[in-house]
């Protein structure tokens, strides 16, 4: 099967309880699979998995796998910094029928490779899903280099990696040396030069809410119509350098919400976004969405 294509990190929505806002969460699958996204990556940093606690992150992967309902590629970001953690959270996207597993390097303890490689194969030891590598060098403090890389995707059960880097050197000795793997972009902004590099698609945060100018991105690169995408990739780089300017997170939701969406706020301790800060945003997304 090929997986390539444009994949929404789904964000969280919460409710004025601050509990998972189940009905929301199921309009956002729908309003992007009406967009023509190829599938959703569940559970993983745009979705807060770090401010979840583990019955949550179980809540979502469930919701979404039964809205989802077998309409596109599902792949449940599983990462923890406890292995049993991350194994128990497998276990159960395996149950509800995911296509692929992903997990950010465990962090924070500044674990050796060979810990960090045990994890991993730890994991497809145990979970009958494909593994997707998650390199995100900025957030984790991990850089898994392309000979780290190799270790796992020489192994059939690592699906490939996800590159959340500007390392595109990187991305394209990955897919050069692994042309049959999935190489997917992490950073929005930057997905274009990904193509360029090799990439097979992208998981991205901004998806959310514009994945259909990043799916005609990729559908114009691939018609050889460069203008074209670099228009568009310039257009996202505006709304996503107005994100940045605020918190990218509280963002997105809040333009979102503009959008029609009861998403609420980021969970704490990310702040509110001031009405001014959200009035800018929507300027900006008049302009460019």
């Amino acid at each position: 099967m090929n997986f390539g294509g444009i994949y929404p990190a789904l964000l969280t929505p919460f409710d004025k309880k601050d509990c998972v806002h189940k009905s929301v969460l199921e309009e956002l699958v729908e309003f992007n699979l009406k967009k023509g996204v190829k599938g959703f990556y569940v559970g993983g940093s745009t979705a807060e998995a770090f401010l979840l606690s583990l019955e949550e992150r179980k809540e979502i992967l469930r919701i979404v796998a039964e809205k989802a309902a077998g309409r596109c590629v599902l792949i449940a970001h599983i990462g923890c910094i406890a292995a049993k953690h991350a194994l128990e959270l497998g276990k159960y996207a395996e149950r509800l029928g995911y296509d692929m597993i992903s997990s950010i390097a465990p962090f924070y303890y500044k674990f050796t490779f060979e810990e960090i490689k045990g994890y991993y194969f730890e994991m497809v030891d145990h979970i009958g899903l494909p593994m997707l590598i998650y390199n995100f060098p900025v957030f984790s403090g991990v850089n898994l280099t392309v000979e780290n890389v190799s270790e796992f995707l020489n192994d059939e059960r690592f699906a490939g990696i996800k590159h959340t880097s500007t390392d595109y050197f990187a991305l394209s000795r990955y897919k050069a040396a692994f042309p049959e793997k999935l190489v997917m972009n992490g950073y929005d902004e930057t997905f274009l030069a990904g193509l360029a590099m090799g990439a097979d698609g992208a998981i991205g945060s901004t998806f959310n809410f514009m994945a259909d100018k990043f799916i005609a991105i990729q559908d114009c690169f691939l018609k050889s119509d460069i203008k074209r995408a670099q228009k568009l990739q310039g257009d996202a780089n505006k709304i996503i350098e107005a994100l940045c300017k605020v918190g990218v997170m509280q963002g997105e939701k809040a333009i979102l919400e503009k959008m029609g969406f009861d998403f609420g706020n980021a969970r704490k301790p990310f702040r509110t976004l001031e009405q001014k800060e959200k009035d800018m945003l929507y300027d900006t997304i008049k302009t460019y969405l």
